[in-house]
C-alpha cells in the first residue's frame, strides 16, 4: 500500500457513509492529494502533487453534486500553486521560471498558460515561495540569499517590503481567513526570539505584537547571539550556516562543543527558529548550528536541484565542509563536535559517518532513511515510486550506481565510527524500522571501535515520533543527555 490518498467521495450529511459517491480517483499512485477551497470559497479544489509536477481539479462550490474538471492540462515538470479571489486566478508557477513567478488569469484563460498575464516576473536570485491574497493587497513571500521577506503589493502596484532585524530568522504568513481586511497576521521566530505572532498594517508595515511564546526560567534573549555565516564548499559554492550561542559561555578560540544539524532534501528549507529545549545545551556552552546544505531550497531552486538525484553527494560534502569550517574558525573544539538529523537528515548522518567519521564525537540519527538502494528498488514499499524524482529510479543503471555510491547501509566499512544514538518507530510508514535495524546490525559487525552504539525502537511511535504532549521533549532529552554524557567522559 502506498498510504497515499487517491480518492475523493461526496458525502451527504445524515446519510450512511456506504452511500457516498466517488467523484474523483487518481490513477497515478505517485501523487499526493489534498482537498480544500479557493480563497473566495467559490471553488472546491483537489490539489495533486508529485516531486516535480502539480495538477489541480475544481468544482463549483455552489454545485456540489456536479463533477470535478481539470483546471489546466497536466504537464510533467510543471510545478504551480493556484488560488482564486473574485474573477482572478493567481498562479505561482515555474513555467519558464526556475525560481517561480506570479501570473494571473481569468476563467476564460486559466486553461491556457500562454494567455496568462505576468504580475511578478522571474528573478535569478529571488525565490518566490507563495502569495497570500486579500481584496486590496497581495503579500508575496520571497527568499533572497537565504532570508525570507514579505512584499506587500497594493492595487496601485506599489510595493512595501516588511523587514526584520535578526541576522537569521524564520517568518511565515499565519492564518488570515478573511480577505477583506487591511492587516495580516505574521508569525516570526529566530534563534534568539521566541515564536511571536504579529498583526501587520498592510499600508504602513507597522507591526503589533499580539502574542509571544513564554519561556520558563530566567531566559533573557540578550544573553544569546545568533550569526549567519557563508562557508565555502569544496567546489566553491557558498553554503549558508545559521548559528547561536550564549554570549557568556562562548569564546571563539576553538574550545566550545558544537551541535550541527542538517536535513538537505525535498527542497525543504530548515529556517532558524527558536527552540526552548536547546537552551539547555546553549547554557552549557554548546554552539548550535544549522547547515543549510544543498538539497534544501534556501538559496533558490538551483540549491535544491544541486542536492538531489545525481547531485546528492553535494548534500553530504556541504555538511562535512561546514564542520571543517566551524572548527577552523574557532566556533568549536574539533574533538567536541556532534551532529544530528532525522528522516532524510538521518540519511545525511549515515552518509557523513561513512565519509568523515573522524570529525564527530557523537551522532543523533532519528527515523533514518539508511537503506536507500534496497528501498528504492522495492515498489511495494510506501512512497517509493513517489520519490523517484527525488533520489532517482535505481532500475535505471545510471541511478543505481549513483545511489549505491552513497547509500549508508551499502557503504559501511571496517573503520572507527563515532558514538551513535539511533531512534526509530515501530509504526513508521515512511522509513520502516528495519532500515535502521539492518544498519545498526551491520555497523556492530564491521566497526573497529569501542564507541557507544545505541538503538532505540519506540513501539508506539510512527515517523513523527510518539503522540503525547511531553513525548517529544523526552525524545529530545534523550539525545541531549547522550551528547552531554559523552562530553563528561
Amino acid at each position: 500500500q502506498t498510504l497515499l490518498g487517491f480518492q475523493v467521495y461526496r458525502h451527504v450529511l445524515g446519510t450512511p457513509q456506504a452511500d457516498d459517491v466517488l467523484v474523483y480517483e487518481e490513477q497515478d499512485k505517485s501523487f499526493f492529494m489534498g482537498l480544500g477551497k479557493s480563497r473566495d470559497e467559490s471553488l472546491i479544489i483537489i490539489d495533486l502533487a508529485t516531486t516535480e509536477t502539480n495538477d489541480t481539479w475544481v468544482l463549483d462550490a455552489n454545485n456540489p453534486e456536479g463533477g470535478f474538471s481539470a483546471l489546466m492540462p497536466r504537464e510533467e515538470g510543471h510545478e504551480f500553486d493556484v488560488d482564486k479571489l473574485g474573477d482572478t486566478f493567481y498562479i505561482v508557477t515555474n513555467w519558464q521560471a526556475k525560481n517561480f513567478r506570479l501570473m494571473t488569469a481569468t476563467q476564460s484563460t486559466i486553461a491556457d498558460k500562454h494567455r496568462w498575464q505576468e504580475h511578478t516576473p522571474h528573478r535569478e536570485n529571488v525565490l518566490l515561495e507563495g502569495v497570500e491574497i486579500f481584496d486590496d493587497y497581495l503579500i508575496l513571500t520571497e527568499r533572497e540569499l537565504g532570508q525570507t521577506r514579505f512584499v506587500v503589493v497594493d492595487q496601485q502596484a506599489e510595493r512595501l517590503t516588511l523587514e526584520f532585524d535578526d541576522p537569521c530568522y524564520y517568518a511565515a504568513i499565519a492564518m488570515n481567513p478573511e480577505p477583506n481586511v487591511s492587516s495580516a497576521r505574521i508569525y516570526y521566530s529566530s534563534l534568539t526570539t521566541p515564536g511571536s505572532l504579529y498583526d501587520v498594517d498592510l499600508k504602513t508595515g507597522n507591526k503589533t505584537l499580539l502574542k509571544q511564546q513564554q519561556v520558563l526560567g530566567d531566559f533573557n534573549p540578550e544573553h544569546y547571539r545568533s550569526e549567519r555565516l557563508m562557508v565555502t564548499a569544496r567546489d566553491g559554492e557558498q553554503v549558508p550556516v545559521s548559528l547561536v550561542y550564549r554570549i557568556d559561555q562562548f569564546n571563539k578560540d576553538g574550545s566550545n562543543p558544537l551541535l550541527q544539524y542538517g536535513y538537505g532534501a525535498y527542497g525543504i528549507t530548515i529556517d532558524p527558529s527558536f527552540s526552548s529545549s536547546s537552551l539547555s545545551l546553549l547554557d552549557r556552552g554548546f554552539v548550535y548550528a544549522i547547515a543549510h546544505i544543498r538539497g534544501g531550497e534556501m538559496l533558490g531552486r538551483h540549491w535544491y536541484e544541486q542536492g538531489k538525484k545525481q547531485y546528492k553527494q553535494n548534500s553530504f560534502s556541504d555538511f562535512i565542509d561546514v564542520t571543517h569550517a566551524l572548527t577552523e574558525q574557532g566556533y568549536a573544539h574539533p574533538e567536541k563536535v556532534f551532529a544530528s538529523g532525522g528522516s532524510a537528515g538521518g540519511l545525511l548522518m549515515g552518509a557523513v559517518v561513512n565519509q568523515a567519521p573522524e570529525l564527530y564525537l557523537g551522532i543523533g540519527c532519528h527515523v533514518p532513511f539508511l537503506d536507500v538502494l534496497t528501498t528504492m528498488l522495492d515498489e511495494s514499499i510506501p512512497l517509493t515510486t513517489n520519490e523517484y524524482d527525488e533520489w532517482g529510479n535505481p532500475n535505471d543503471p545510471a541511478f543505481y550506481d549513483v545511489i549505491q555510491a552513497y547509500s549508508p547501509y551499502d557503504n559501511i566499512k571496517p573503520q572507527a565510527y563515532p558514538n551513535i544514538l539511533v531512534t526509530t518507530g515501530f509504526h513508521d510508514s515512511q522509513v520502516q524500522y528495519w532500515e535502521p535495524m539492518k544498519w545498526v546490525a551491520k555497523l556492530r559487525e564491521l566497526k573497529t571501535d569501542d564507541n557507544i552504539l545505541v538503538f532505540k525502537t519506540d513501539m508506539d511511535a510512527g515517523h513523527g515520533g510518539a503522540s503525547g504532549r511531553f513525548k517529544s521533549l523526552e525524545e529530545k532529552a534523550l539525545e541531549m543527555a547522550f551528547f552531554i554524557a559523552l562530553l563528561s567522559n
